[in-house]
């Protein structure tokens, strides 16, 4: 587009996922719930990791981590998408889109470095036993999760950076319920060639890096317990590692499935619909998952409440 169609913009506009006003009041009680539902159960989780000391372990102080991160992970797109509807305004200030789209970046990039780390904590656990109060000390465990706070810093710095540089045409309309970073590119009217290479790079080094390390540490996981001669012990080193393994497959699959997706589905609110599935959902279920299957997490809970 030519550089006569280009202006400095003050503010955004989220399509969300329907203009019809009869579905809005479902639509803001539907994620009110399900925000509620977020903060309450990564909350409850977190206080019961705190309060019981038998929970002071390395896979429960990565756990609350997560939990924490997931509910960053919704109170950065849900409040604003409420706010737009209860008001029945679309409009996203400059400023706060950048700013919603950093935080995004940011605490996405580290809820996919957490579950590396806590694979890692796993495959230790079931494969080096007798080791892993050593390799898994505090000191140890709170350098992982500052390496993972760094390079996620690092990439959503970088990429928000990127975007600060680009030119915005008059045409602001972005097809998502929050500030998305390929949809905000996709409007620029400048050059957007190193936009793009610094995604596809974030993308393979940062984001493929911890699929890698999951994928490597469940085969050892997987080896290590073929190797198990009863099926109870089989069993019992399944179950340590099984809520980890369904929380992965949940945030991995919805995520690679949206950023997959061919780019003529971006434009449509079914993008905004299946990105709900690993920005709510999985947030959302995590706790749950995590409670449900594990004998620690329901006592500690049973004490707390």
């Amino acid at each position: 587009m030519g550089p006569g169609n280009e202006t400095q913009i003050s503010e955004f506009c989220l399509l969300g996922f329907s203009e019809n006003p009869e579905v809005q009041p479902l639509l803001f009680g539907l994620f009110l719930s399900m925000y509620l539902v977020t903060i309450f159960g990564n909350l409850i989780i977190i206080l019961a990791i705190i309060s019981d000391s038998h929970l002071h372990t390395p896979m429960y102080f990565f756990l609350s981590n997560l939990s924490f991160c997931d509910i960053c992970l919704s109170s950065t797109t849900l409040p604003k998408m409420l706010v737009n509807i209860q008001t029945q305004s679309r409009v996203i200030t400059y400023a706060g889109c950048i700013t919603q789209m950093y935080f995004f970046l940011l605490v996405g990039g580290l809820d996919d470095f957490l579950l590396a780390v806590m694979a890692y904590d796993r495959f230790v656990a079931i494969c080096h036993p007798l080791h892993y109060t050593v390799i898994m000390n505090p000191q140890i465990c709170v350098l992982l999760v500052l390496g993972c706070w760094t390079l996620s810093l690092t990439q959503s710095c970088l990429q928000g950076l990127m975007v600060l540089r680009l030119s915005f045409c008059t045409h602001v309309e972005i097809p998502h319920f929050f500030c998305d970073i390929r949809q905000m590119v996709q409007l620029a009217c400048s050059d957007t060639f190193r936009n793009y290479l610094v995604t596809y790079f974030v993308a393979v080094a940062l984001g493929g890096g911890p699929l890698v390390g999951v994928l490597f540490s469940y085969y050892k996981i997987v080896s290590s317990i073929r190797a198990i001669s009863s099926a109870q012990g089989k069993y019992k080193a399944f179950s340590t590692c099984a809520s980890h393994l369904l929380v992965v497959s949940l945030f991995y699959c919805t995520s690679i499935g949206v950023y997959l997706s061919p780019a003529s589905s971006r434009d449509t609110h079914s993008g905004a619909a299946a990105a709900v599935m690993y920005t709510v959902v999985t947030p959302m279920l995590n706790p749950y998952i995590y409670s449900l299957r594990n004998k620690d997490i329901k006592q500690a809970l049973k004490k707390m409440l």
